[in-house]
């Protein structure tokens, strides 16, 4: 049962590393900048993904969920509120519809997936044990293949869109309706 649940912690990091993927090229190629919204949304993400990589590094623990819930329930909470400001006719949309539904929406139905997946693994956990020893954080010993790539691609895409929102924003409050790159305008570089 260890190797699905791993292997289910391992799917869960490399889904939610490939969603900041689809955010980060949304945001590149169709030069889509993110809202304040948006990227709190990526926050929930990317907290999710989080309490997934510790349990592929460290083993499963009921804590690492714990950080996964709370990254999905802050999503759930961020999407949401986006959802409401666009749900009624004529309050406008923003960015591109992908599948008919925007990026905002497709957020809060995997922010709910998210927390489906990790009910499913707290339950294919069977005791909720430990699946290693308590005395401190040593690395898993199956940390390899699928795992370890999956965590390095979570890693990856979350310092590239910690890179972006700061490029975008700067060290002050993001605009609610970006039109530039904060940096690229300080360095008063051209596009």
């Amino acid at each position: 049962m260890q190797v699905l649940v791993r292997f289910g912690n391992a799917l869960g990091a490399a889904g939610i590393a490939m969603v900041l993927l689809i955010g980060f090229i949304l945001q590149l190629e169709l030069k889509e900048l993110p809202c304040p919204l948006c990227m709190l949304q990526r926050v929930g993400f990317v907290l999710a993904g989080m309490g997934f990589l510790l349990n592929l590094r460290f083993g499963s623990q009921p804590a690492h969920y714990g950080i996964a819930l709370l990254g999905a329930m802050f999503g759930v909470a961020a999407s949401s509120r986006q959802v409401m400001l666009h749900v009624v006719p004529g309050t406008g949309h923003y960015g591109s519809a992908i599948f008919g539904l925007h990026f905002y929406s497709w957020a809060l139905l995997l922010f709910l997936a998210v927390i489906g997946g990790i009910a499913a693994l707290l339950v294919l956990s069977g005791s909720g044990r430990p699946d290693h020893e308590p005395r401190g954080m040593r690395t898993s010993p199956q940390f390899a293949g699928f795992a370890k790539f999956a965590a390095y691609f979570l890693i990856v895409m979350t310092f590239a869109n910690a890179a972006a929102s700061f490029v975008q924003c700067g060290p002050i409050e993001c605009p609610d309706d970006p039109a530039s790159y904060w940096l690229l305008d300080h360095l008063h570089v051209t596009r």
